[in-house]
C-alpha cells in the first residue's frame, strides 16, 4: 500500500471518529440543562483544560509531540474554533437542533468554496450542482424561522458552518497539524462567558454531562477533524459533519421527543440528499484520480 493511500485512509479514519464524537453534543448540552452562557463556560473551560493536560503529558513521553498553536495560521485556526463554539451554543438554545445541524451541514459547501477562492481548487461541476441544491433546501428551512424567534438560531448555525469551513481551509494550506489549535481555541470563548456568567448568575442543573461533553467528547472531534485536512482535502473533512446532521437528531428525538417540522424534514432532506451523493463522487473520484497516480 502506497503512503499517499495509508495517509487517505488514516485521514477517513481521523475525521470519521471525529464526526461520531461530534454527534453526541447537542443532546449532551441538552441534558445539561442550563442557560446558553453558563453551558458555554463548563463546555470551553473543561475542554481547554483536558487540551492542557493532553499536551502535557504527550509533551512528557515523546518530544515530537504537536505545538498547541504552530504559527500565525494556528492561531487564526484557533480563533475560528472559538468563535464557532459561541455561535454553536447561541444556535442550539435559540432555533432546533434539526435547523442547526442541518446548517452546520453546509460547512462542505462553504469548504469547497473557500479552496476555490483561497486554495485555487476549483470545484467540479457536481460540486456546484450539489451547492445549488442545498442553497435550495436551507432556503426551505429557514421559512419556518422568519418571523418564527429562531432566525437568529439559524444565522448563528450558518456563521458557525462558515468558520468552520473557515478553519479546515487554513488548515489545508498549512499542512501542520490543527488538533490542538481547535482545542485550544475554546479559550477565548471561555473567557468571553466569565463576565456574562458572573452578572447573570451559574445556571446548570446537571453539569456533570457538560464535563463529559467538554472533556472527553469535545477534545475527541476537534482534534480529529482538525488533524483530518492533512491527510484528506477541506470539502472531504467537512462532509464528515454529515454524521452529526444524520445522527444528532436522532438522539435528540429519542430523548426528548423533539420531532423536526415538516419543512425541515424537507429541506433536510435535500441537504442530506446532496451532501450523500457529493460525498459518494467526491471519494469515489478521488479513489480514481490515486489509481491513475499511483500507475
Amino acid at each position: 500500500m502506497s503512503s499517499t493511500d495509508t495517509n487517505y485512509r488514516k485521514g477517513l479514519f481521523l475525521t470519521g471518529l471525529g464526526g461520531l464524537a461530534l454527534t453526541v453534543d447537542i443532546p449532551l448540552i441538552r441534558l445539561a440543562d442550563g442557560d446558553a452562557w453558563s453551558i458555554l463556560m463548563m463546555r470551553s473551560g473543561t475542554t481547554f483544560a483536558a487540551a492542557l493536560v493532553i499536551w502535557a503529558v504527550w509533551r512528557a513521553l515523546t518530544p515530537n509531540a504537536p505545538k498547541l498553536i504552530p504559527g500565525w495560521k494556528g492561531l487564526i485556526v484557533a480563533m475560528c474554533y472559538g468563535l464557532g463554539s459561541i455561535s454553536f451554543t447561541q444556535a442550539v438554545f435559540a432555533t432546533s437542533t434539526a435547523n442547526v445541524v442541518f446548517m452546520i451541514a453546509l460547512s462542505s459547501m462553504f469548504a469547497a468554496l473557500l479552496s476555490w477562492i483561497c486554495l485555487g481548487e476549483r470545484p467540479a461541476p457536481a460540486t456546484l450542482i450539489a451547492m445549488a441544491a442545498m442553497v435550495a433546501g436551507v432556503l426551505v428551512i429557514v421559512q419556518d424561522s422568519l418571523g418564527g424567534g429562531t432566525l437568529y438560531g439559524d444565522l448563528m448555525a450558518l456563521c458557525s458552518a462558515v468558520l468552520i469551513a473557515s478553519a479546515i481551509t487554513i488548515s489545508r494550506s498549512s499542512g501542520k497539524d490543527m488538533g490542538f489549535a481547535a482545542l485550544v481555541g475554546v479559550f477565548f470563548p471561555f473567557l468571553l462567558t466569565l463576565p456574562m456568567v458572573g452578572s447573570i448568575g451559574y445556571s446548570v442543573a446537571e453539569p456533570w454531562w457538560i464535563i463529559l461533553d467538554g472533556a472527553v467528547m469535545m477534545p475527541i472531534a476537534f482534534f480529529c477533524l482538525a488533524n483530518g485536512p492533512k491527510y484528506i482535502s477541506g470539502p472531504e473533512v467537512a462532509m464528515f459533519y454529515l454524521l452529526e446532521t444524520v445522527l444528532a437528531p436522532i438522539w435528540v428525538w429519542l430523548i426528548f421527543t423533539e420531532a423536526p417540522s415538516r419543512n425541515s424534514l424537507i429541506g433536510g432532506s435535500i441537504l442530506i440528499t446532496a451532501l450523500v451523493c457529493h460525498s459518494l463522487w467526491q471519494l469515489t473520484n478521488g479513489r480514481s484520480r490515486r489509481i491513475v497516480q499511483a500507475a
